[in-house]
């Protein structure tokens, strides 16, 4: 058997989260503590009601959305690089993917397919901004992608009021025009149906579910199984050696910046098309803020990311029922912060240990030779 699957190397690497749900949770139990409330009732009450069908079904469509959010975030990562502004990028994907697919009508499966695309393209342009700036004059991509968000978020609130707004008769809703139904995509619940599930209030899965798993494809492929991928951690890990080696930094910094809002422009997409088919004053912000926690928190892989999109999903869905038992939600926002701060910690604690074991086992192999 090989160390790397070894049964000690296996308890190191599932040593990190646990020690951060043991200590998220008991973060939050003193936070319920001091406000009179039972952690034991408390998690009782948020597991028996997060593990209804219609809730996993709903932690399932928030993961694939900040699954993808995530994905876009460890694009980034893996280049050493920290987009910020993912969050300005969905908005503006979804917008323009919006306005510009209610233009039109086309056979189902293209018709999204061009929305996908425009959604996409939006995001990448955006990115390119703050990588244009990075590489011409010097500006870190940290202060321009926090700039480019605010100026993203009223960049779209200009835009949706001021020209791609729908006014409907009797609303006060502030919409684009509805997208047609070839641009809907179906949920799952006739799936689901198929093994005995019964529809439930909400709907069903949304049908680009797909969409996130194929992008954690897609991320995994390119990172680990591509010259690009190799340039791009080469990148991240050492710019130095990498140019050395032949890696073009300048040009890395945008093509990881651009694919990174790529992916960031489809982040909302199975919300716009399997349910509100529409971009509204309503849209859900915050999910590329969530993204950078996520990814943290499963290492930008993406297997890890999407156990953690998951983990966020749950957390969000369940403490719905706190506020019923006069208990304040923000209570699953402790668990995520002490959950994500313990993560990082313990998986630094690891990383040394996993070090020092390697170091001793490097010398005992000198002294035996």
């Amino acid at each position: 058997m090989s160390r790397r699957f070894s049964p000690q190397s296996i308890a190191l690497t599932l040593a990190a989260p646990l020690v951060a749900a043991v200590f998220g949770l008991g973060i939050s139990s003193i936070a319920l503590m001091i406000t009179h409330n039972s952690p034991l009732e408390t998690f009782r009450a948020m597991w028996d009601y997060g593990t209804q069908v219609g809730s996993l079904i709903e932690m399932v469509n928030l993961g694939a959305v900040y699954y993808i959010a995530a994905l876009a975030v460890a694009l980034t990562f893996k280049a050493g690089l920290f987009n910020i502004g993912v969050e300005s990028q969905i908005r503006l994907g979804a917008l323009f993917a919006a306005w510009i697919g209610a233009m039109f009508t086309l056979p189902p499966v293209l018709h999204v397919f061009v929305i996908l695309v425009v959604a996409s393209l939006v995001g990448a342009m955006w990115a390119f901004l703050p990588a244009l700036l990075k590489v011409k004059r010097g500006v870190s991509e940290v202060i321009s992608t926090i700039m480019l968000n605010s100026i993203g978020s009223a960049l779209s609130a200009y835009l949706l009021a001021d020209h791609f707004q729908q006014l409907v008769a009797g609303s006060n809703n502030v919409t684009t025009k509805p997208l047609p139904q070839s641009a809907w995509v179906p949920d799952l619940m006739s799936w689901l149906n198929r093994v005995g599930i019964k529809d439930v209030p909400g709907g069903g899965p949304y049908g680009l579910v797909f969409l996130a798993v194929a992008l954690g494809f897609l991320y995994s492929f390119i990172v680990n199984r591509t010259r690009f991928g190799f340039d791009l951690r080469a990148s991240g890990a050492s710019p130095t050696a990498a140019s050395v080696s032949g890696v073009n930094p300048k040009r890395m910094i945008i093509l990881a910046m651009m694919l990174s809002g790529a992916f960031a422009g489809l982040a909302m997409m199975p919300v716009m098309l399997g349910e509100s088919h529409a971009y509204t004053l309503g849209f859900r912000g915050g999910v590329g803020f969530t993204g950078i926690a996520i990814a943290l928190l499963g290492r930008n892989n993406a297997v890890g990311i999407a156990f953690s999109s998951l983990l966020f999903g749950f957390l969000e869905v369940s403490a719905r029922i706190l506020e019923l038992n006069g208990i304040a939600t923000e209570i699953y926002i402790i668990m995520q912060g002490a959950i994500l701060l313990s993560a990082v910690a313990a998986y630094e604690v690891v990383r040394r240990y996993r070090e020092t074991l390697n170091a001793r086992a490097l010398a005992r192999a000198g002294v035996t030779a």
